[in-house]
């Protein structure tokens, strides 16, 4: 196995490879998520879709190695995996954290390939116009499980545990520090298409700081807004798989 082949295997699971495929579809978790998020949609998409899942370090089967906190960092890294991977056309899906990670790595992909990638999916992000920068991950380790437990989209079960609580604190800790100490450059809009989802009641990102999205790129843009908070995809999972498949042209 070649190292490019080790590097691929440690940051994308492939739940359902899809010999068939005429896209890939590589998704971005939130702060403190996991590939395993996406599994359920390797299944449910049709097989002209091949979902990777981006497994970051710091969590799961990479517990043992230490999470990233630098934004251009983690880009990089995932960039220079995906890079060799182009022999299909690439789409990427980010949700929260994830999409300022996704846009990031549109960004470098779009440069050193000199061609749009099939499309960018950025969902419950506001724009980096309004990015917001923070110091919740220089605080007290309960504010940052308070943060969590408001937030949703973790298991309340596990945040009572506290061996569960240990294991994963120095990621919550790292993830907060890379997403707060994110700042993103003044860039030339992308020629990939965008489309930007978001709950209407979602805290995170109000449906006007999502829908600036739009001066991301020069190509297509659309907003949609689902109801829910910020983790309205997970009950509107359908709706989202939906969109993407009619995003994709797969319709």
């Amino acid at each position: 196995m070649t190292s490019v082949e080790t590097s691929a295997r440690r940051w994308l699971r492939c739940y359902r490879p899809r010999p068939a495929a005429t896209v890939r579809l590589v998704c971005f978790p939130h702060a403190t998520g996991s590939a395993p998020f996406y599994r359920s949609w390797a299944r449910e998409l049709p097989d002209d879709v091949e979902v990777l899942a981006v497994q970051y370090p710091g969590r799961l089967d990479r517990i043992a190695e230490p999470a990233l906190t630098a934004m251009p960092v983690l880009a990089d890294m995932v960039t220079d995996v995906l890079a060799p991977r182009r022999d299909l056309p690439v789409a990427l899906f980010g949700h929260s954290m994830g999409a300022a990670v996704a846009y990031e790595v549109a960004r470098r992909l779009e440069r050193r390939h000199a061609a749009p990638l099939a499309h960018l999916f950025v969902s419950g992000r506001p724009a980096p116009c309004h990015h917001r920068p923070g110091s919740k991950h220089l605080g007290p380790d309960d504010d940052l499980w308070d943060e969590l437990r408001r937030l949703g989209g973790t298991d309340p079960a596990a945040l009572e545990n506290p061996q569960l609580r240990s294991a994963l604190l120095p990621t919550l800790r790292a993830d907060y520090r890379l997403i707060e100490s994110y700042r993103p450059v003044d860039a030339e809009p992308l020629a990939t298409p965008i489309s930007a989802l978001v709950g209407d009641v979602d805290t995170e990102a109000a449906v006007d700081e999502v829908a600036a999205w739009a001066g991301y790129t020069r190509a297509a843009f659309d907003l949609t807004v689902f109801d829910g908070d910020h983790f309205y995809l997970v009950p509107h999972r359908t709706k989202v798989l939906a969109g993407v498949i009619r995003s994709l042209g797969l319709t």
